[in-house]
């Protein structure tokens, strides 16, 4: 069994691709369904954020390249795009590259903002999909459980996830520095989801006075301001609230613009010149890039995020090193493990065979014996069994080392003498 993983991310892939690529979470459980065939791949999952679109797989062995054009086509035709633009941005990793990427994924190390926690949340949820489309087997249980563990050895062992940063925050940097203090400024939120909190929390201890929440359901917006003293606005009249707010944080799951430029262009003249400050943190973009045109209009999308990297980071950064160290050993017992998972059937049957010839010998002999009591059979049963335990356990050693030696041949010629094929 290989492992393999194809995908696109904020480093290979521009924010204006990565929305076309982008799975909701019911996409994600029908195109798993559609991906997993039982013989190219057997096992699947995608984990969709808004850095990155990537598909984890577990593939029979020696068909890696079939495995990888599998899913190469199945992202385009799933997301009706044409079959190079997907390939011309996406990686791919095949066993060990791939299982230490998973890893260093769900520890945040591979993220915009190193150490921050969102991310180990959206692999959860992934693997959540992933079950109940029952295409999660026992090989990406063991290896996205392991994930978890890692990520939990990162945390805990490094100080990678010291010094709160993360996306919300450094969209919060960005407005002091356009506004030099946040102190006094109103501040729109569109959306009510995880990341419309974090916006809040950010903006409120930065002392805006003011919290507009509009989100399409309305007992969202409802619990969200009372939990920060702010107002709920009805989502429909977004128009109406945009000149009030000098900070516009749009972070929602439609598919559309909504903010487009001619909103926000007579949100401005009502403004009288006062400069409004426009944070996309959604994926598809939910404000239209031609704001970023209009006079005293300051738009920054996901991307243009990345720019904005503290001293926290970079200290981040340095404690990345330790955590990188934690998932390389990490790979290695996981490698280890899946070895084990692999031969534990071959070993089972080898020694049920001889088992089996111990049994089948004694029955055969039987008549040669006389009569026995049946404590007397039990012994000698007993016997039998434990001489062909003791004399099958250096073969089965071996067996064991080759296959922890990565011995293919040896291991197929083993499986061949004892009519082990799967």
């Amino acid at each position: 069994m290989s492992i393999v993983l194809v995908g696109v991310n904020h480093k290979t892939a521009p924010v204006e691709v990565r929305e076309l690529l982008a799975f909701s979470e019911e996409a994600c459980a029908e195109g798993l369904r559609a991906l997993v065939d039982g013989e190219v791949v057997s096992e699947g999952l995608i984990v969709s954020t808004c850095n990155r679109v990537e598909i984890l797989t577990a593939t029979t062995s020696g068909r890696i390249k079939e495995s990888r054009e599998r899913i190469t086509n199945f992202v385009s035709q799933s997301r009706s795009l044409p079959h190079d633009l997907f390939r011309d941005h996406s990686y791919s990793h095949i066993d060990d590259q791939a299982v230490r990427h998973i890893f260093r994924v769900a520890s945040s190390l591979d993220s915009m903002v190193v150490g921050e926690p969102q991310v180990l949340g959206q692999v959860r949820q992934a693997y959540s999909v992933a079950l109940e489309a029952g295409t999660a087997g026992r090989v990406l249980n063991r290896l996205i459980h392991q994930a978890f563990r890692v990520a939990k050895r990162v945390r805990t062992e490094t100080g990678i996830a010291a010094n709160a940063v993360s996306i919300s925050y450094m969209a919060v940097e960005l407005g002091k520095k356009i506004f030099g203090s946040l102190k006094g400024q109103s501040v729109l939120l569109v959306g009510a989801g995880e990341m419309a909190e974090l916006s809040a929390r950010h903006l409120i201890n930065a002392g805006v006075s003011r919290v507009l929440i509009a989100n399409r359901t309305e007992e969202s917006s409802e619990r969200l301001a009372k939990e920060f003293g702010g107002e709920a606005v009805n989502f429909e009249r977004l128009a109406d609230y945009l000149p009030d707010a000098d900070i516009v944080v749009c972070s929602t799951g439609a598919g559309e613009y909504v903010v487009t430029a001619n909103m926000a262009r007579k949100a401005l003249n009502r403004r009288r010149n006062r400069p409004a400050f426009f944070i996309d943190i959604s994926v598809p973009r939910n404000l239209d890039p031609a704001i970023g045109d209009l006079p005293n209009a300051f738009v920054f999308d996901i991307d243009d995020l990345e720019s904005v990297i503290s001293s926290n980071i970079r200290e981040r950064e340095r404690e990345a090193e330790r955590a990188e160290l934690i998932v390389d050993s990490e790979v290695m017992q996981f490698q280890q493990s899946l070895r084990v998972m692999e031969i534990g059937p071959s070993l089972g049957a080898l020694r049920q065979k001889l088992q089996d010839l111990a049994r089948s010998e004694m029955i055969r002999q039987r008549n040669r014996l006389g009569h026995l009591t049946p404590e007397q059979e039990s012994a000698i049963e007993a016997l039998l069994l434990s001489t062909v335990n003791k004399i099958s356990h250096p073969l089965i050693d071996r067996m064991r080392r080759s296959f922890d030696g990565g011995d293919n041949e040896s291991i197929q010629a083993w499986r061949e003498v004892f009519d082990l094929e799967d």
